[in-house]
């Protein structure tokens, strides 16, 4: 009797291995017949009601579902492996009987148990969804960074044109505010998808809100005017050959120079290709606030592949420079939870009172407010500071250590080399970035009235004139290089006499 039922168990097997359609494995190995979670929807449909399976439970329940099974099925056919393994219920031990050959369902099956690991399985199935988290992570400079190099220019624009010496007379004949603005303006675009030149790129129909209208950037950031016209000085001389990234890069160096009085002398190298994503809604994730902690601000620069001694150096920047009073206005009266100086804090709170609500601006370092030194670091130790994230850098041993340290010897040197290191940040190549030509220029109309570019049209009109006196043709092939480098020209002699209105 009980050969017979096992004979009928196995054609009916057979059977049911036909109907089971290969979606029910998803091609994976993991069909849903074989584990806790499913009932294993074809084995029903194969064994109506009037299948012997049921028997089998009945004969077999002594004790538990799976030992009895082995125990009687060895003595008659070879099939008694599988069962043993599929220990579940009733029929479907046959057909994985039938998988092995071509799926790796055997494995599986012997996870499914209701307590095996099978949520492992799945969580390896979403390869995709890891991928979100990473971009953030590799954002320091890897192989990119490590190939630029010093004199990356030398001889590019022939041998009459010194690309990193035309940076240098634009940023020594800005102002010291402005000089300040390209240290801050290279710390920004640097900390946002890397040292690219994205800070620079304007607004489009496309893309309404890019970097520079985020709202650490705007409207405070400075400097675009420089980096305008070195980039429109050496576009005539060599066009499409020195990337915004490298003028942005050169400027923070050139401006560290002239603003330490020369002692900040260290090289930048070059080699960065410009960037074309531009996003307001990723600066406020990469950019460190004036309110951060210490632990914070570790994190953040860390992300950024910059250690704790980074961190404090660059924060030395704070000793050049302006802030609005928004900024630091949860540290001055009538705030009680401020260790500010209070002496320093009344002050504050008297240049920041405005009767009309003003956003008013006032010097980071109320002692040498030009001048990159390490005044910055004895501001700290004295709390007169403005921020809260200069604060904290006396929350940690570590810090406060660095602090003190750089209170007592010169650390222009170190905030060179934090400067350099900053520079390789996620560093763009020809495979994923450009040179700027098109458009080089960042919109004048978001830094200047409407009378500011009349004038800058009557200051190009001659320069048009003499185009035509010339006899070029603007549209002739053999001229148009020509026309465009007179109008560069011309241009750029326009932005000159626009940074002094």
């Amino acid at each position: 009797m009980m050969a017979s039922k096992l004979a009928v168990l196995a054609l009916l097997s057979l059977l049911g291995s036909v109907s089971c359609k290969p979606g029910n494995g998803n091609g994976n190995g993991y069909g849903y017949g074989y584990g806790g979670d499913s009932p294993s929807p074809p084995s029903p449909t194969v064994y109506p009601p009037t299948s012997p399976s049921p028997p089998p439970p009945a004969v077999y329940p002594p004790t538990s579902p799976s030992p009895p099974p082995p125990a009687t099925y060895p003595p008659t056919s070879p099939r008694p492996p599988p069962p043993a393994v599929y220990p579940p219920t009733s029929p479907s031990p046959p057909p994985p009987a039938t998988y092995p050959p071509t799926s790796p369902s055997p494995p599986p099956s012997a996870t499914y148990p209701p307590t095996s690991p099978s949520p492992p399985p799945p969580a390896l199935y979403p390869p995709t969804s890891p991928s979100p988290p990473s971009p953030p992570v590799p954002s320091y400079g890897g192989d990119a960074g490590k190939q630029l190099k010093v004199g990356y220019y030398n001889n590019k624009c022939g041998s009459y044109v010194d690309v990193e010496a035309v940076v240098k007379k634009h940023v020594k004949a800005a102002n010291a505010g402005i000089q300040a603005g390209l240290v801050r303006l290279f710390f920004h675009d640097c900390f946002v998808r890397g040292c690219d030149a994205s800070v620079l790129l304007e607004p489009t129909q496309a893309n309404p809100q890019p970097e520079k209208l985020g709202i650490p950037n705007n409207p405070s950031l400075r400097g675009f005017e420089v980096i305008d016209a070195a980039k429109a000085e050496l576009e005539s001389a060599c066009p499409g050959i020195v990337s915004c990234a490298d003028i942005v890069a050169f400027a923070g160096r050139d401006a560290s120079f002239f603003l330490s009085n020369g002692r900040a002398n260290f090289e930048m190298p070059g080699g960065r290709y410009d960037g074309n994503v531009s996003l307001a809604d990723e600066t406020l994730r990469n950019l460190p606030p004036p309110f951060f902690n210490v632990q914070q601000l570790k994190a953040i620069f860390a992300a950024k592949g910059l250690d704790t001694v980074d961190m404090v150096v660059l924060s030395g920047a704070h000793s050049i420079g302006r802030s609005h009073c928004s900024s630091f206005s949860s540290r001055i009266p009538p705030s009680n939870t401020s260790d500010m100086d209070p002496v320093f804090a009344a002050k504050l709170s008297a240049a920041c009172a405005s009767p009309t609500g003003a956003d008013n601006t006032v010097v980071q370092d109320f002692k040498t407010p030009n001048e990159l030194d390490k005044q910055y670091y004895r501001n700290v130790l004295q709390h007169k500071v403005l921020f809260e994230s200069d604060a904290a850098l006396l929350q940690a041993d570590d810090t406060k250590a660095l602090v003190k340290l750089l209170a007592k010897r010169t650390f222009e040197s170190k905030f060179g080399d934090a400067m350099v290191k900053m520079g390789r940040i996620e560093v763009k190549t020809a495979a994923n970035g450009e040179i700027r030509r098109r458009r080089f220029m960042t919109k004048v109309s978001t830094a200047v009235t409407l009378a500011t570019r009349k004038f800058m049209m009557n200051r190009l009109a001659p320069l048009l004139h003499e185009v035509h006196a010339r006899g070029l043709e603007v549209n002739h092939p053999k001229h148009v290089n020509v026309s465009k480098q007179v109008l560069i020209g011309a241009l750029a002699r326009s932005l000159f006499l626009l940074r002094g209105r």
